[in-house]
């Protein structure tokens, strides 16, 4: 019966649901269907956030300020959803001292502890130390929200734009007809 509606109707009969008990199956144009599943497949690719690993490198003898720089970096990747591998180079005499180097990273995940966790405490990989720090929020968490923040940015610029011409002659508009209406109502108990 279903079928020979469908041909009636000049459409196709497309299984949606086959492994629903029962199955269903609904009268509708299979190319168009195609092409809306292609579609919802499509944004749902560009939707989806690949977390990347950003590298911090760092020596045992680091300066102040290199130091700063370098947590400030961090932090800004971590805001961005993608982990951190915090890195220590040793030299020469530097690689006799791997407790140095522990220390040094356990300072920079304290400094760091509010945008994000230690994944893997710091380890010895050839003639550096390692440790990864992954962020709190996830990579789509952040994409969705910047997204947000950049539609509502848009809307506030076109409604800048186009909002105000025509609220300041909306604005206009109401002081002009308040005032003719109230010069009658004046002009008609001065004459009473």
């Amino acid at each position: 019966m279903a079928l020979r509606l469908a041909q009636e109707s000049e459409l196709d009969l497309v299984e949606v649901a086959p492994n629903s008990k029962p199955p269903v199956a609904k009268i509708m144009d299979y190319g168009k269907f195609k092409y809306e599943a292609a579609q919802k497949a499509k944004e749902a690719r560009r939707n989806q956030a690949n977390t990347v690993l950003k590298e911090v490198r760092f020596r045992l003898k680091i300066d102040a300020h290199d130091y700063e720089t370098k947590r400030k970096r961090a932090i800004g990747f971590l805001e961005d959803g993608d982990k951190v591998k915090a890195m220590i180079q040793f030299r020469g005499r530097e690689q006799s001292r791997p407790e140095m180097g522990v220390r040094l990273l356990q300072r920079f995940a304290e400094e760091v502890s509010e945008y994000g966790t230690v994944e893997s405490n710091p380890m010895i990989d050839g003639r550096n130390m390692v440790m990864i720090i992954g962020p709190f929020r996830n990579k789509s968490d952040v994409k969705a929200d910047a997204s947000a923040k950049r539609n509502a940015a848009r809307e506030a610029s076109r409604a800048a734009k186009h909002g105000q011409p025509s609220t300041g002659e909306a604005a206009n508009e109401p002081a002009d007809e308040a005032a003719t209406e109230s010069v009658p109502e004046s002009a008609t108990t001065e004459e009473n």
